[in-house]
């Protein structure tokens, strides 16, 4: 039996996952409840942004970490979700050491910090 291509719905799904997974880690890291309605909406911003865009901008988008990341930070913050629990966790990306996120959840905790 031929293994079946994935389409783009099935990028986006496996993207807006990805995004979703991140987004836990994140909040689970900071030791925070996640604000739900406000997660959902930075998914809906995400998938959103990314059907907006070309065909061609958007497996660009699926084959890059980078250009992944470049996107959920914006949808984080267009979202409103750099706004929730904004004085806790400015604390907490103050004190970056002693947070245990990888490197890549700087494209979030820097919202904090502008």
């Amino acid at each position: 039996m031929p293994e079946a291509v994935p389409t783009p719905s099935d990028h986006l799904r496996a993207l807006r996952n990805e995004f979703r997974q991140h987004l836990e880690t994140f909040y689970a890291g900071l030791k925070l409840a996640p604000p739900y309605e406000s997660v959902e909406k930075a998914i809906r911003v995400l998938t959103s942004t990314i059907h907006a865009l070309s065909k061609e901008e958007q497996i660009r988008i699926m084959s890059d970490a980078a250009l992944q990341w470049q996107q959920f930070r914006l949808a984080f913050d267009a979202s409103g979700l750099a706004k929730k629990h904004r004085g806790i966790i400015a604390g907490l990306a103050r004190n970056r050491s002693a947070l245990n996120l990888p490197a890549e959840y700087d494209h979030f905790l820097n919202l904090f910090l502008a």
